[in-house]
């Protein structure tokens, strides 16, 4: 099976432009793939193509997806280390999308999780590239040879999918895809929704959600309102199941401190959660503060922004181009004349 020169494994991930980074997009995501750089191989996709299954306001797409890019690079990822682009400046990922929409089953589009939560949401566009998404994402995966897939468990089932896809087709016509696995980080993977700490942080709900370019304020304002938990005990302590609103506060402070939920334990023992929410707060503020404040300095060179992801994209073709030709040549299309 042809592969990538370089020896290091392969690892491709992206996040739609659809709306302003947050925390959770910060700790699940991005903390991850800049510890993953010096290790793998890693494309790193702004997924813009993606987020046009729902109605997008065109100039604020534009703004995000710039503004998406210099949080990748604020956030530590390194434009030399890492390919960094926007998918619909490569335009073979549509291409293998329609290519794999071929090989893939109604029923399995029919079973994906997320298409039936889009649609209850969004009942006025249950479009078709909202069903068929998930064949877009496995055309952004097998383009690039991935072996691992950093994502949260809810997007586990897509990259199942895209290994069955891979699977079939290379049943069908030889080894063509690495078939990828997914990678999900232990720590962080999966951060709440601070005013819902049963539902995953979203955007959707800005209350419960601390987005990356928020102030210091806004942070604390919002931690200091944060579930925590309705029992008498009152102490911090990490159970997920008894005390929901404390565990995520735990989850949010351990990866944003390194200390374990032991060590927060005993630093917040006979404390309370009058002391505990505004301590998570002020230990995201600074975190986030430099993710902020080299974000806005990144953005006033828009010249820099604009030859890196030219670059980024250029890279990522170069890849991408010679597995849609080996694609196109098992499958039976005519060698493309240029």
């Amino acid at each position: 099976m042809e592969n990538q020169n370089e020896s290091k494994k392969v690892m491709v991930s992206g996040i739609q432009p659809s709306g302003d980074l947050h925390l959770g997009s910060y700790l699940g995501a991005m903390k991850n793939w800049v510890a993953l750089s010096d290790e793998y191989q890693c494309y790193y996709c702004i997924v813009d193509e993606h987020s046009i299954t729902v109605r997008q306001n065109p100039a604020e797409l534009r703004r995000r997806s710039v503004l998406q890019l210099a949080q990748y690079i604020a956030c530590g990822l390194d434009p030399q280390k890492n390919t960094l682009f926007i998918q619909s400046h490569v335009h073979e990922h549509a291409e293998l999308g329609w290519i794999l929409n071929c090989y893939t089953m109604f029923g399995e589009l029919s079973r994906m999780t997320q298409f039936k939560d889009k649609s209850a949401k969004n009942a006025e566009n249950i479009n078709g590239g909202l069903f068929t998404y998930p064949t877009l994402m496995a055309a952004d995966i097998l383009l690039y040879g991935a072996h691992f897939v950093p994502v949260g468990a809810d997007q586990k089932q897509h990259v199942e999918l895209t290994r069955d896809i891979a699977i079939r087709f290379n049943n069908i016509y030889g080894d063509t895809f690495v078939v990828p696995e997914p990678y999900i980080p232990k720590v962080g993977a999966r951060i709440m929704c601070l005013s819902n700490p049963t539902s995953k942080m979203s955007k959707s709900d800005p209350a419960g959600c601390v987005f990356i370019m928020d102030s210091p304020d806004e942070i604390a304002r919002k931690f200091k309102r944060a579930i925590t938990d309705s029992d008498t005990e009152r102490c911090i302590r990490y159970a997920p199941e008894e005390k929901p609103g404390v565990a995520n506060l735990m989850n949010i402070y351990s990866s944003v401190t390194g200390k374990t939920y032991e060590e927060i334990e005993a630093e917040f023992e006979g404390k309370g959660y009058g002391a505990f929410k505004p301590a998570v707060g002020d230990a995201v503020i600074e975190a986030l503060r430099p993710i902020r404040e080299e974000t806005e300095r990144l953005l006033a060179d828009k010249a820099y922004l604009k030859d890196i992801y030219t670059e980024g994209a250029t890279r990522a073709q170069y890849t991408a181009r010679r597995t849609l030709r080996k694609v196109a040549k098992r499958i039976g299309f005519v060698e493309k004349p240029f």
